[in-house]
């Protein structure tokens, strides 16, 4: 007497019990990571006269490094004479601007002869954008939805520890004052290079209550000096590779384009 067909349903999976589906490669590739663009910037002797201006420290240079994959930036703050205004700029001089050059310290944003505010860049792929104020780079940051890696340079502990305390106040201010503008609708990190201004930058942002923008920073696994023309992006592969294969959630490149490329395949 032939079984119902409920019934041979049940004794085929008695016997024989599904197999469970094997992973998929797909799933077994690590999460991609970030990409936090850098402009690179030449290495040895008199590096500034072969500085291309590569920092994305303006709206034109946001852009593009967004279009090229990027989810967040490393620009630079500097400060001008006794602290007065905050600006995203590298180079310690105006070398790569119009105009007279000057150290960034020694000019004011925008009174006398030398003034910064108004300049041009004069080289490389942003030729024709200008400098801005942090507060007005953090809104470009803002509106193209990207994360903001913050060096403030060395230089500008002239006046950040300055021994002029009306100078130290008001140049904290000026770093300070529009991240708790911001930051509660963006992602701001802040670091420096400078042990002493990296102290100070703690105890202020502790007490200003942000200290939430010393953390998030992304990984530099890049092996490769700086230069112009600038070197084969071929040379950081293996580094690269150990990242990737390491989970890190950021990686900070000087080849965003290359890197995005590289990952396809490898990440999801």
């Amino acid at each position: 007497m032939a079984l119902p067909l409920a019934a041979l349903t049940l004794a085929s999976l008695l016997v024989s019990p599904p197999l469970a589906s094997a992973p998929s490669a797909h799933s077994a590739l690590p999460a991609c990571p970030q990409i936090f663009s850098h402009g690179g910037y030449p290495t040895g002797p008199n590096a500034w006269e072969r500085d291309q201006v590569r920092q994305p420290n303006n709206p034109t240079a946001i852009r593009r490094y967004k279009a090229w994959g990027a989810s967040g930036v490393e620009a630079d703050l500097q400060l001008t004479k006794d602290g007065t205004k905050a600006v995203m700029w590298h180079n310690t001089s105006t070398w790569g601007l119009t105009g007279t050059k000057k150290n960034i310290t020694d000019i004011w944003w925008a009174a006398g002869d030398t003034a910064l505010k108004g300049r041009t860049i004069n080289r490389g792929l942003f030729q024709g954008e200008t400098v801005y104020t942090f507060r007005e780079w953090l809104a470009s940051m803002r509106s193209a939805g990207m994360v903001g890696l913050v060096e403030i340079k060395p230089e500008a502990k002239r006046s950040l520890l300055s021994s002029d305390p009306a100078i130290k106040s008001r140049a904290w201010a000026e770093v300070l004052g529009p991240v708790k503008e911001s930051y509660r609708s963006q992602e701001i990190i802040l670091y420096s290079h400078d042990s002493a201004l990296t102290a100070e930058l703690r105890n202020r942002v502790s007490a200003a209550g942000l200290s939430q923008v010393l953390s998030g920073g992304p990984v530099w696994p890049e092996v490769t000096d700086w230069e112009e023309p600038p070197p084969s992006w071929r040379l950081n592969e293996n580094a690269w590779k150990t990242t990737l294969q390491s989970g890190a959630k950021r990686v900070a490149t000087d080849f965003t384009p290359q890197f995005k490329t590289w990952l396809q395949g490898k990440c999801q």
